[in-house]
């Protein structure tokens, strides 16, 4: 086995692992209680699954063809940035919007600063 089929099996290994951080990301959409802790599933796991995918991609074609696609870099950047803050975004609106927390979630300390008329 040379370097580059050594580096392809990584990129492989990258798109397995990205493929398996997804299907637990789903699973965790199905579970979790709220819409708090279901956007966290949704745009941490769901991010780092679809960058390991993209990044042993960006690898095997690079190794395999010699073509760095610009377009997966792109992606990966696109993905990084916008997923989180997407999710924060979702959580803040829903938060504003009075959706209640899970039972058992813990204090909510930010009511009071926000809702100061509400006990």
């Amino acid at each position: 086995m040379n370097v580059n089929q050594m580096i392809e099996w990584a990129a492989v290994t990258l798109i397995l692992i990205g493929s398996i951080v997804s299907v637990i990301s789903a699973l965790g959409m199905i579970r979790l209680p709220d819409v708090y802790t279901r956007s966290h599933a949704a745009t941490k796991s769901s991010t780092l699954s679809v960058l390991t995918c993209l990044l042993g991609a960006f690898i095997y074609f690079w190794v395999h063809d010699g073509y760095v696609s610009v377009r997966l870099i792109l992606g990966i950047i696109f993905v990084f940035v916008t997923a989180p803050v997407a999710g924060h975004l979702i959580c803040r609106a829903a938060y504003r919007s009075r959706v209640p927390l899970a039972e058992g979630s813990g204090e909510d300390e930010l009511k009071e600063k926000l809702f100061p008329d509400e006990k």
